[in-house]
């Protein structure tokens, strides 16, 4: 599988396995051990994480697969997130929904993820959401720090507009090195908010969550949802795809901003289909057919 550059020491797969469901696919740490090694296998050396998945709870379940075979992680590269407050039991003193981006709450989080996931650095540490109480100069103040003490190796956000982005860049001597978006054939509106045009510019790789659109593209609901599955349909049959979710996945991939999508299945076979998305060539047109649909009106 295609590796993407994000940094001159850091390449992430195209393909990202995330595990924000982790929680619910009931597996053993053997179980999910297993399905790593397949994931690698198959290209895929990248996963996805936060603090807050699977109410606090996916890191762990991750790190007791990992430390079964530690070994594994030098051939994986790991992506968690913060900033994020939720209210939990497992996090009894959080008494409202809120975001924390400050100094203390990062370097906390980082040092908490690390303890979880039984490793001693991430390769990426992210911030989850825009936080509109942010100092950026504090947050980048926490990277530095982090970075210094080996504990993080490079740092992006997700969900970021390009001001919030070049806010926060503005106060970091580093690179963020992605910028984590919801992107799909239901969800093009970063196409065209200035969102993909601004991580082109600055040669910043993103990666793409919900590529599938939550499972909504297989049901076809609403005007819109019918529109675009008859589209992939219709370019399933003209390609080699085997199914709407490849040309789906494929429809990133084919971009020229080299997107990565994150997947989200526990299931080797549903993995597969973005793997098998990576070796299917859209044309031009093609492309911009399902960009129309998902539009639901000619390019302008």
């Amino acid at each position: 599988m295609k590796k993407i550059q994000l940094a001159e020491d850091l390449q992430f797969s195209q393909i990202v396995h995330g595990h924000w469901r982790l929680a619910e696919w009931n597996l053993s740490p053997e179980e999910l051990l297993s399905l790593m090694e397949k994931c690698i296998e198959a290209g895929i050396t990248t996963f996805d994480h936060a603090d807050i998945y699977g109410n606090y709870m996916c890191e762990e379940l991750f790190g007791q697969a990992l430390a079964l075979k530690p070994s594994l992680r030098e051939d994986i590269q790991i992506v968690t997130k913060c900033g994020i407050k939720l209210i939990s039991e497992n996090r009894p003193n959080h008494t409202i929904k809120s975001y924390d981006t400050s100094k203390e709450h990062i370097i906390w989080s980082a040092e908490n993820s690390l303890q979880k996931m039984n490793t001693d650095y991430v390769d990426v540490l992210l911030i989850h959401r825009p936080d509109p109480f942010m100092d950026p100069a504090e947050t980048a103040d926490a990277f530095h720090t982090l970075r210094k003490e080996g504990k993080v190796r490079h740092f992006g956000v997700s969900n970021f507009t390009p001001a919030q982005m070049e806010m926060l860049q503005h106060e970091f001597d580093g690179p963020l090195v992605t910028n984590q978006i919801e992107l799909s054939v239901l969800h093009e509106k970063p196409f065209f908010d200035g969102t993909i045009n601004h991580l082109q510019k600055e040669k910043v790789r993103p990666m793409a969550w919900s590529p599938l659109a939550g499972g909504r593209l297989f049901k076809g609901e609403g005007e819109k949802g019918q529109r675009v599955k008859k589209a992939l349909e219709k370019v399933a049959a003209e390609t080699e795809a085997s199914s709407i979710d490849e040309v789906a996945y494929a429809w990133l991939l084919n971009h020229p901003a080299q997107i990565m999508p994150i997947v989200g299945s526990g299931r080797m076979e549903r993995i597969q289909s973005a793997v098998n998305a990576a070796n299917i060539p859209l044309s031009r047109e093609q492309w911009f057919y399902i960009l129309q649909e998902s539009m639901g009106k000619e390019v302008d």
